[in-house]
C-alpha cells in the first residue's frame, strides 16, 4: 500500500469533534472516502459520510476521487445560514 502525506482541514462541527483545525497525516487511503474512514476512526466522528461533502485542493469532488501525496483535503459538514 502506497502511503502519502495529506493535509486535512476541519471546520465547524468537525473541528469541534476533532479538537483541531488541521493536521498532516501519513495515509494509505486511495480515495477521499477511504481517508474519511481513517480520520473518522481516529477522531471517533459520528457524522455519516452521506451527510458530508469533500474538497480536494479547493475543489468539491466525489467521494471516489483519488487522494494524492501533498493534497489538502477538507471534509465539509452541512451548514445553515442566511
Amino acid at each position: 500500500m502506497e502511503r502519502k502525506t495529506v493535509r486535512v482541514q476541519y471546520y465547524a462541527a468537525l473541528r469541534e469533534a476533532a479538537g483541531l483545525s488541521e493536521e498532516s497525516l501519513l495515509s494509505g487511503a486511495v480515495t477521499a472516502a477511504d481517508l474519511y474512514d481513517e480520520v473518522a476512526a481516529r477522531h471517533t466522528f459520528t457524522f455519516p459520510r452521506s451527510s458530508l461533502s469533500v474538497a480536494l485542493n479547493d475543489r468539491i469532488e466525489p467521494w471516489t476521487a483519488r487522494v494524492r501525496d501533498g493534497d489538502t483535503v477538507v471534509f465539509l459538514a452541512p451548514f445553515a445560514g442566511g
